[in-house]
C-alpha cells in the first residue's frame, strides 16, 4: 500500500471523527433562535442573557453544568377555559365557557415573576368572571358576551402585564344552565306565554264585545232615523193622496178593513132593504157579544 493511499485513509478516519465532534461542539456552544421565539439562559437560577433575535448566537458557557437554556414563545396563543361556574345578580348558576388569547412581551417576567403563570392566568379569569358576571342577569349575560368580554380583558389587563403577558381578546364563547335550572327556567317562560297568550285573547274579547257594542249602538241609531223618516214619508204620501177625493176613501176603506182580524170576525153583506146588517147580526149565536162594523154590515166578535 502507498502512502499516499495511507495518507487518504487516514484523512477519511479523521474526517469521520472529528467533524461530528466539532458538529456537537459547535451546537453545544451556540443558541439557536427561532422566529418569534427568546431564549433565556441562567447561570445558577440567575438571569444572564437573552436572546431575542432569530438566528444562530454563540454561547462559549452553555457547555458548562450550571449554565440552563430556556425556550419561550412570542407567539400569540390561547387558553380555553371550560365550565366556569358563577353566580348571576339573582343567584342562578351559570355555566360560561372562556376563550384567552395573549401574547408574551416579556419572557423574563413571565419565567421569573410568577410561579406557572398559566395556572394563575386560570385562576384570576375565573376571579374576574365571577366578579364581572355576578352582577349581571343571565339575559343580559348572554345577549352582552362581547362587551363582557372586553370588561374582563380590561379587568385582568393590569395583573398580566405585571406577568409579562399581553392579553389580546376575551370572549365568552358557551353560556349555559344547570339541567334543573334550565328546566324551571323554561318552565317559567311557558307559564308566562300562556300567561300572555290569555290577556291577548281576553284583549281579544273585550275588542271584540266593545266593536259589537259600537256597530249595535250605530246600527240603532241608523234605524231609530229611518223609524223617525217613516212617518214623515207616510204624512206626505197621505198629504198627496187626499187632494185626489176618491182616491183617499178608497184608501181609507182599505186601511178599516186591515185593521179587522180575519180570524174572530163574521161578514153580513148583501141584505139590501129586506134585513139590514144590524138586524142579521143580532140573531147570531146564542147571547154572544157582538159589535157591527163598516157600512156593509161586517159583524166583529167579541
Amino acid at each position: 500500500m502507498s502512502g499516499d493511499t495511507i495518507q487518504l485513509l487516514l484523512g477519511i478516519v479523521v474526517g469521520v471523527v472529528v467533524v461530528p465532534i466539532l458538529s456537537l461542539a459547535v451546537r453545544g456552544m451556540s443558541v439557536f433562535v427561532e422566529d418569534e421565539e427568546a431564549v433565556l439562559v441562567t447561570s445558577f437560577g440567575k438571569l444572564v442573557a437573552t436572546f431575542d433575535k432569530p438566528g444562530l448566537h454563540v454561547l462559549v458557557t452553555k457547555l458548562a453544568p450550571w449554565t440552563k437554556v430556556i425556550k419561550v414563545s412570542l407567539r400569540r396563543d390561547f387558553r380555553h377555559f371550560k365550565d366556569v361556574h358563577v353566580n348571576d345578580s339573582r343567584g342562578t348558576t351559570v355555566i360560561v365557557d372562556l376563550w384567552v388569547e395573549f401574547r408574551v412581551t416579556d419572557p423574563a417576567k413571565a419565567i421569573f415573576s410568577v410561579t406557572e403563570w398559566d395556572g394563575a392566568l386560570q385562576n384570576l379569569v375565573s376571579h374576574a368572571a365571577t366578579s364581572i358576571l355576578g352582577g349581571r342577569e343571565f339575559r343580559e349575560i348572554l345577549c352582552d358576551r362581547t362587551e363582557l368580554g372586553e370588561l374582563l380583558a380590561k379587568d385582568i389587563a393590569p395583573e398580566t402585564d405585571a406577568w409579562g403577558i399581553e392579553i389580546e381578546l376575551v370572549f365568552i364563547r358557551n353560556v349555559s344552565l344547570l339541567p334543573e335550572v334550565s328546566r324551571q327556567m323554561f318552565e317559567t317562560i311557558a307559564a308566562r306565554l300562556e300567561r300572555a297568550k290569555a290577556d291577548l285573547e281576553e284583549r281579544g274579547r273585550l275588542d271584540v264585545a266593545q266593536l259589537e257594542a259600537d256597530t249595535s249602538k250605530r246600527v240603532a241609531a241608523l234605524v231609530a232615523e229611518a223609524k223617525g223618516q217613516y212617518p214623515a214619508a207616510i204624512g206626505r204620501a197621505l198629504a198627496e193622496i187626499k187632494k185626489r177625493p176618491a182616491i183617499f176613501r178608497a184608501y181609507t176603506e182599505l186601511y178599516d178593513l186591515s185593521l179587522i182580524r180575519p180570524h174572530r170576525t163574521v161578514a153580513f153583506v148583501g141584505f139590501g132593504d129586506e134585513m139590514r146588517a144590524t138586524d142579521a147580526a143580532m140573531i147570531q149565536g146564542d147571547g154572544e157579544r157582538a159589535t157591527v162594523a163598516g157600512r156593509d154590515g161586517v159583524l166583529k166578535r167579541a
